[in-house]
């Protein structure tokens, strides 16, 4: 059974179905624009949070910097896609019991991944790459201290935003120079 917390109010979702012609659909973070990136981050981050304070889901399933890993930021984000067309309120009446079902599919991954990268509650290290044959290996890098979750979202947030307008900047000089 859910966790009683503040952010219990699924009304704070609303804005997800403001729009009567807006679809859900799966967001392929690779493609997204900077600001694109940036709001969806937002809403995920949120999400997560109402997720794992609704679900009382540990560090172990969703660690403190979650974000600063890939492998689990794709597979909390395929879920909240899948919750977000599980409580459409056109849809299907039977759809929030599969999107319990798949949670606790979810929950075994995101348990695994998080074992495997090795975030913890209070500290974290990038999620380590096994180099294949003939492949340089990775830098190894220590565990770093947890201080701040928050600041450390709105960090990671404005380096992947800035990446991302940087990318589009270099994109958009390289279409111009080829129209000269």
């Amino acid at each position: 059974m859910p966790a009683e917390n503040d952010i219990d109010d699924l009304d704070a979702f609303a804005d997800l179905w403001d729009d009567d012609e807006q679809q859900v659909r799966p967001v392929n973070w690779d493609a997204l624009d900077a600001d694109e990136l940036h709001d969806a981050w937002m809403q995920l981050d949120r999400w997560v949070t109402w997720l794992r304070s609704t679900y009382g889901l540990p560090a172990t399933v969703v660690p403190p910097l979650w974000h600063r890993h890939p492998e689990l930021q794709w597979e909390l984000s395929a879920l909240h896609i899948h919750w977000q067309s599980a409580y459409d309120p056109g849809g299907h009446g039977s759809a929030p019991h599969g999107w319990h079902r798949d949670l606790v599919d979810a929950i075994a991954r995101l348990r695994d991944w998080t074992a495997a990268s090795g975030s913890r509650l209070d500290r974290d290290r990038p999620t380590r790459q096994t180099p294949w044959p003939g492949e340089p290996p990775p830098p190894v890098r220590p565990d770093l201290p947890i201080h701040d979750r928050a600041a450390d979202f709105a960090d990671h947030l404005a380096a992947q935003v800035n990446a991302r307008r940087a990318l589009s900047d270099t994109a958009f000089a390289t279409d111009t120079q080829e129209l000269s």
